[in-house]
């Protein structure tokens, strides 16, 4: 699609703030104005759109795609987007380590074991470590503080989640990626480990890596999308 705008600027619009080319506000795909909660965001966003060429490139609105569902699926749909978000935690990546007597088993428990314990910490809860492919239940008390966290979480919170939950196959790492002050290097060098691991053993290939490029942008702009909304 060519360019069809000049101008990008962006305005108060009610409780929110509002992206405007040449002067005319942005709608979601679901018809509704595109109102984002803080001024940074919308001014992340309006960045998205003046950084476009004659060409526009689809990809390059991450946080555009971030606040379109924000507004039209969890704002709307809260409900059920828990629900979705919930398996994330009961089969949580950092839970399911390899058999003890392998070298990857040890690997796991010095990168995951101090991130799933301070999370731990943090939460107030416990979880099941579990060494194998068998499917160990989570405690429900657990389960139900991490229901509550997403509950209490804003619908633009709940949308970068939702991208961190899957790339990252973890909810522990997707809340922990969104406190202020997390090191999230470390928290994506921990969804990445076991791909890492077998790229060590076995070597890199150039579509892998462009793949973990893009994976490691997205991971990286939902925490910065989550950040911004918050103000």
């Amino acid at each position: 699609m060519k360019r069809f705008y000049r101008e990008v600027t962006v305005v108060p619009d009610g409780d929110g703030w509002r992206v405007l080319l040449d002067g005319r506000g942005i709608r979601t795909p679901g018809g509704s104005a595109q109102i984002v909660p803080t001024r940074a965001l919308a001014e992340a966003m309006a960045a998205e759109w003046a950084g476009q060429g004659a060409e526009i490139d689809a990809a390059a609105f991450i946080f555009r795609d971030l606040a379109d569902y924000a507004i039209d699926v969890t704002g709307p749909s809260r409900a059920q987007v828990i629900v979705e978000l919930l398996p994330y935690a009961e089969t949580d990546t950092l839970c399911y380590r390899a058999e003890p007597e392998e070298a990857l088993h040890r690997r796991q428990w010095e990168v995951w074991e101090p991130q799933l314990v301070a999370a731990e910490t943090r939460l107030g809860v416990r979880f099941e470590r579990v060494s194998g492919i068998m499917h160990r239940t989570q405690p429900a008390a657990t389960l139900a503080v991490i229901r509550a966290e997403l509950e209490a979480a804003d619908p633009f919170t709940l949308a970068a989640l939702r991208t961190l939950g899957s790339l990252a196959a973890s909810l522990v790492i997707a809340l922990e990626a969104i406190e202020p002050g997390a090191d999230v290097a470390a928290l994506w060098a921990s969804a990445e480990l076991e791909e890492q691991w077998q790229a060590d053993l076995w070597g890199r290939e150039e579509e892998a890596e462009e793949r973990r490029g893009r994976r490691l942008a997205a991971f990286e702009a939902s925490v910065r999308f989550a950040a911004l909304a918050r103000g």
